[in-house]
């Protein structure tokens, strides 16, 4: 068994702009919009992908998202479980969402725990008339071959809990379809402002049921960051947004 090693943790209220401690358990002040709560790794909290989600949506017009994180270092979902903090979150939260986010969990024992513990979360997301949302994460750079894994291991956890699949990992392959030489990674695991920007489109394309094409191509995020993607690279990655999330939606 992996043993944990000592972290900290934080929970960001990316509405309020503010860290909100160290316990992770008080999710105040998040604004207007629709609850969405993030659990993950550093996946998510590289770029701030919780924070583009939500200036995403601000930028469309129509419905505003409140959105808070909890994520560690290297934590998987089974970490967080055990924990307890994230599960104390749900509880305090009116959340209309809770995204679930490991590693790519490709390999056999990784996804059996992706699986299971997302049927853990999704009991007690349940129990507050919330509906499950798996973050389907991409494998490292030199691990490109494991694609196929990772996206069905989190096809099945989606399945298991009829949750809803934000299929992130398939539009980096599509993205890379229409360009081979865009840059998606940051570091070779975490992703870069294009692979962010790509992963926020296809969550807010899923969770809103809108179309990802035509939105802006810099957002100001309300922690007061600006993040901006060439205008040509943004109506790509929001073409490989916009493909995924129609199949998703189809099947």
């Amino acid at each position: 068994m992996r043993l944990l090693k000592p972290i900290t943790f934080a929970l960001w209220s990316l509405a309020a702009g503010s860290c909100l401690g160290q316990s992770g358990t008080d999710p105040t002040d998040l604004g207007p919009g629709r609850r969405v709560l993030f659990i993950g790794n550093s996946y998510l909290y590289t770029q701030d992908v919780a924070g583009i989600v939500q200036a995403l949506a601000d930028s469309a017009g129509g419905d505003r998202l409140a959105v808070a994180t909890v994520a560690g270092a290297d934590l998987a979902l089974i970490d967080h479980w055990n924990i307890g903090t994230a599960r104390s979150v749900i509880a305090q939260g009116s959340w209309e969402w809770v995204v679930l986010q490991q590693g790519p969990s490709s390999v056999e024992l990784n996804r059996d725990t992706l699986r299971l513990a997302t049927q853990l979360f999704a009991a007690e997301i349940g129990n507050i008339g919330a509906t499950p949302a798996l973050f389907s994460a991409w494998p490292a750079e030199n691990r490109r071959q494991d694609f196929p894994r990772a996206i069905e291991s989190y096809t099945l956890a989606a399945a298991d809990v009829s949750g809803i699949l934000l299929p992130i990992a398939s539009a980096w392959l599509a993205a890379w379809d229409r360009d081979p030489d865009i840059q998606l990674y940051q570091d070779g695991l975490h992703p870069s402002v294009e692979g962010a920007y790509l992963g926020a489109l296809v969550i807010y394309a899923r969770l809103l049921g809108q179309s990802p094409s035509g939105l802006p191509a810099t957002l100001r995020l309300r922690s007061g960051r600006t993040i901006s993607v060439a205008p040509q690279t943004a109506a790509l990655l929001q073409a490989a947004a916009a493909e995924v999330t129609q199949a998703a939606v189809s099947r």
